[in-house]
């Protein structure tokens, strides 16, 4: 991040100016930043000190002296700004420092090194979370950390237990509050992940959805096969809680998987249309079981919309007569349980009338 354009040299503090690079001058920083972290050109001055501090100590003696020392620089600094995200946990630039901090210890610093400053920072972002669950920041930060420790894992295997780890962590989230939308989305991440890493087969897929317990590959998820996570485990779910929007946008997202024009970018992207339809029918057989006591939650219905519609593409021909009329009566309830969106269902019922 550079200066803005309009501040010229003279403009800036005398002892930036002059390179006076002193702890005198990074503690006057720190007192400012303390007061108010968002001066982002504050935080390009801090910049500039510790690039000096780097360069001094990289000259200054062996390489292991150096990495060591710079090492320390960089710990002082990241515990520098722990307290400042306590007070501002949102604040786009102390984030932002945190994450040129990093990237210098991978710059500068031996792998295992730079490794381990990572690695805490992963901690730190969990605790993070831990306090604010649904912070899609933080989720955001998470994955970049994540990211980044798989460039530095040297061996296939690790990224692969980092995978599987990840995805124990998500599942304990969504445990936790079933609402969590950036959890349920690093989900989908994983799982279509964790297919690639194992390089697994059009059959093997095709297993995972039709009976994860029985896949090759199932053995990587102990505990909660794809089968179930992806289909049978998320259907479960909607229903201890029918009317959570996030567990029907997840479902939503699913379902690509059956749709032809995007079906190459999930995580059984060669499904012939008969066995899309297949599933799309016991799919629909499920979210109409879930009407029973449930007939005031919208969510169900456009679900049932979704997938009749969706049926009627993969077949490629005009539905008939008897689908038309359910899918016209499920929009009749959307009418009256989501009036904010009435002329959305308005406008998809008359599309049906053509």
């Amino acid at each position: 991040m550079g200066f803005p354009a309009t501040r010229s040299k003279a403009s800036r503090p005398k002892k930036i100016a002059e390179q006076q690079y002193t702890p005198e001058t990074l503690e006057k920083i720190a007192e400012l930043l303390t007061s108010n972290p968002e001066y982002y050109t504050v935080w390009n001055y801090r910049r500039q000190v510790l690039r000096n501090e780097f360069s001094r100590a990289a000259s200054a003696g062996s390489n292991e002296a150096a990495a060591e020392q710079i090492a320390t620089l960089i710990k002082n600094d990241l515990l520098f700004t722990v307290p400042l995200l306590r007070s501002f946990p949102k604040c786009y630039w102390i984030w932002n420092y945190r994450t040129w901090l990093l990237d210098e210890a991978k710059r500068l610093l031996p792998v295992p090194a730079a490794q381990k400053f990572w690695q805490e920072e992963l901690g730190l972002v969990g605790k993070m979370l831990t306090l604010d669950s649904r912070n899609f920041h933080g989720w955001g930060y998470r994955r970049f950390v994540v990211e980044t420790l798989r460039e530095l894992k040297s061996e296939e295997q690790e990224g692969q237990q980092m995978t599987q780890t990840e995805y124990e962590y998500a599942k304990k989230m969504i445990g936790a509050n079933l609402s969590n939308f950036s959890a349920w989305h690093y989900r989908t991440k994983l799982i279509q992940r964790m297919l690639n890493e194992k390089s697994a087969s059009d059959v093997e897929r095709k297993a995972m959805l039709d009976n994860g317990t029985s896949s090759p590959l199932s053995s990587a998820w102990p505990g909660d096969s794809v089968r179930v996570c992806v289909l049978t485990y998320h259907t479960g779910r909607i229903g201890l809680d029918p009317s959570c929007p996030s567990l029907w946008f997840y479902h939503q997202n699913l379902m690509c998987v059956f749709d032809p024009s995007v079906a190459d970018q999930t995580l059984a992207p060669h499904l012939s249309d008969a066995e899309r339809l297949d599933y799309l029918r016991q799919e629909i057989d499920e979210i109409q079981e879930m009407l029973d006591g449930a007939e005031d939650c919208k969510y169900i219905y456009q679900a049932l919309i979704d997938c009749t519609m969706l049926a009627w593409k993969v077949e490629g021909n005009a539905p008939s007569g008897e689908t038309k009329k359910k899918v016209q009566h499920w929009l009749s309830e959307l009418k009256k349980l989501d009036p904010l969106r009435l002329q959305r269902w308005l406008d998809l019922e008359h599309s049906l009338s053509r």
